[in-house]
């Protein structure tokens, strides 16, 4: 192999590893957060350890456009380019999703939570098991604080990224939703 063919693929090499150990270092700060073993120090924030990279991605990127508002996420992708956002999002999508240790829901609570689920053809998005895929979340076993917040932030307007999910949450009352919440909480 020539001696130059030889530098550029080192030099690529390089510059992979380096671009890999700048987002392992983006992705430590995320870790304030979102925790260190994918557990939130926080039940409000959201799992992002095994989150579908598709999502997670534009989740992102609504952050940096202002489409998501949150006053926490906004200046931490305020610099972040594309390939940093879609880095980080492949980098979390590849960990383990962590065990929260919540419980399943109650029978009565699990009817419910079907019920509505059903109605609203929560599984035609988010799939079985509530797994989700691509940009598409999983919403089974994520923390109940964070469901609770979202759906209702959905169904109030408050979040104002995905039209569909607000216009779909703004069907059902907010016991349907406290209740869809703990049934996905405890999948």
């Amino acid at each position: 192999m020539p001696t130059w063919i030889f530098a550029i693929f080192s030099f690529l090499a390089v510059i992979s590893t380096a671009h890999a150990d700048g987002i392992a270092e983006k992705a430590t700060l995320c870790a304030s957060c979102h925790g260190e073993n994918g557990v939130p120090v926080d039940p409000k924030v959201p799992v992002i350890w095994g989150q579908n990279a598709g999502y997670l991605y534009i989740e992102l990127r609504d952050f940096k456009r202002g489409a998501r508002a949150s006053e926490m996420m906004a200046p931490m992708v305020a610099d972040m380019s594309r390939d940093d956002m879609m880095a980080l999002a492949e980098y979390f999508s590849k960990k383990p999703w962590p065990n929260l240790g919540q419980k399943p829901a109650s029978a009565a609570i699990a009817e419910r939570a079907e019920t509505v689920a059903n109605s609203a053809q929560c599984s035609q998005c988010h799939l079985a098991g509530f797994l989700g895929a691509s940009s598409v979340p999983r919403v089974s076993d994520q923390s109940f604080d964070y469901l609770l917040a979202t759906l209702e932030a959905f169904r109030s307007g408050a979040r104002a990224n995905n039209a569909w999910m607000t216009d779909l949450m703004k069907a059902y009352s907010g016991d349907d939703i406290k209740a869809l919440a703990t049934y996905l909480a405890g999948l």
